[in-house]
């Protein structure tokens, strides 16, 4: 073999690595996601967040 046919057969070897990847990282978020909706359906949490999102628009002065 020649250094051109290695490096095409490590370039072939590779092929779909990224799609791969891509796929992975995506049910990452997905799953991600899924779990913040869980916990966003919680009562004590949406109160959590109502108190301080309430805060922080609240102008004192």
């Amino acid at each position: 073999m020649t250094s051109i046919d290695i490096s095409t057969m490590e370039s072939d070897s590779e092929s779909g690595a990224a799609t791969a990847e891509y796929a992975i990282a995506t049910m990452a978020a997905v799953g991600f996601a899924g779990l913040l909706v869980v916990i966003m359906r919680s009562d004590e949490v949406r109160q959590i967040l109502t108190d301080l999102v309430r805060s922080a628009l609240t102008f004192t002065g």
